[in-house]
Order: C-alpha cells, then structure tokens, then sequence
C-alpha cells in the first residue's frame, strides 16, 4: 500500500507535522508497531507519531560518506547495526575514483561517530529488535535520499514484518523511488518545485543532542506501566 496525501503546505515546526503524520499513519492499521527516528531532525517528529500509536522509540543512526574531494556528494552511507551495514553507491565511487583506503577511513571515522552519537543519545540502552515488528522509519523531510534509503536497505536485511516509510514532506520522484523499498509510504507532502526540508516549516531550528533525549524520554514516560 502506497499512501500519499499531496498539498504544498508549510508546517509550524516538526511536533506539529508528526501529529499530522501520525494521523496519517495510524490509517494504515499497524500491528506491533515500533518507530524509529532518523536523528537529529527526526526525533520531534517521531516523538508525535510514537505517542499517538502508543509504540515505543528507538534510533536508527546513519553517517553519509561524502566523496574525498567533495564531502556534500555521498559516496556510500553507513548504519548502525551489528554489525554496521555499509550501503556503496558504486556509480560514484567509480566516477569520483574513490579509492578502497580512503572509503575504509571514512567508515571507521563515521562508525566512532555511529557509536558516539548512540551513547549520547541513549546511554547504555539496548536497540529494540526489529524482526517480526512493524518498523516506522520516520524524519522530518527527505532531500536526496541518500541517508533513508540506506537504513531502510539495512532494516529490510533485519526482517521486519511490515516496513513503512512515514515523512512529511520529500519530493514525488525521490518517494517513488524509496517505495519499492518498504511496504508502505506515508508522505504528506510533495511539492512540486522541492528546493529545501526547511523551506517547509515555519520553525526549522538546528535542534540540540538534549532535545533528542527530553523527546526519548517523554515517549518513554508515556508508556510506562501506569501512565495516563
């Protein structure tokens, strides 16, 4: 199932498009769901989507590898995982001659990031498993798709039961690309003339590693034992 709502609106910041997605989402009727936030931009919006489906929270972290010359042109991605799963653009690497050494120091130098990003955020604790769970990758926009479409190659490899790709706003073509990926996109959002994720929200902020972690712990909170 392909779901996609197109309008062109703005959002007020990122909690509000996750309530809005989180509507969105909860259509789709998802059976054990778990949500996984790209961080840091998609953490608000995750927060919103979780809470709404009463699901837990988790992290799904990836490190773009951007061409030696040209760090803004990926080359390959890496996700955490155990063990970190590399995803190669082989057409780049080929052109750009990125060589094997070189494509080596970049992932050892992004996975102590990887690492050192996870024990920020979260500490000691364990990664939710994903197999045989409804897994809901969400961020607060898609630009190229480099980065997302690494982590959900790498979540299909964990075997999910069902994969579904929740964001607020990207461009048609790159949606239709990442739909074959997953079982089900949500995308609010596909402006026809895509320039900017932040040119989409009111409020776009640089968010700080504290705001990923009050949002981690809010959903937490929320599904205690007891909660209201």
């Amino acid at each position: 199932m392909h779901l996609q709502q197109r309008h062109e609106a703005r959002f007020v910041d990122r909690r509000a498009a996750g309530r809005e997605l989180a509507q969105a989402v909860a259509e789709l009727d998802l059976v054990n769901p778990i949500v996984l936030a790209l961080p840091r931009g998609g953490v608000p919006v995750a927060v919103e989507v979780a809470l709404a489906l009463r699901a837990p929270l988790d992290l799904i972290l990836v490190r773009k590898i951007g061409v030696p010359e040209q760090p803004e042109l990926a080359c390959a991605a890496l996700v955490e995982g155990d063990p970190p799963r590399l995803v190669r653009n082989e057409e780049v690497i080929a052109a750009a001659r990125v060589s094997t050494s070189a494509l080596e120091k970049a992932t050892e130098r992004e996975h102590r990031e990887i690492t050192r990003r996870r024990t920020a955020y979260l500490g000691n604790r364990v990664q939710i498993p994903v197999e045989g769970r409804t897994v809901i990758v969400v961020d607060d926009g898609i630009a190229t798709g480099t980065c997302i479409r690494a982590a959900l190659l790498a979540l299909r490899g964990r075997h999910p039961a069902r994969l579904v790709l929740a964001v607020p706003v990207a461009p048609a073509e790159i949606i239709a690309e990442l739909a074959a990926v997953v079982d089900d996109v949500v995308c609010l959002a596909t402006p026809s003339h895509f320039q900017a994720i932040g040119l989409h929200y009111q409020d776009f902020h640089q968010l700080e590693d504290e705001e990923v972690t009050q949002g981690l712990a809010a959903v937490d909170a929320a599904l205690r034992p007891g909660a209201a």
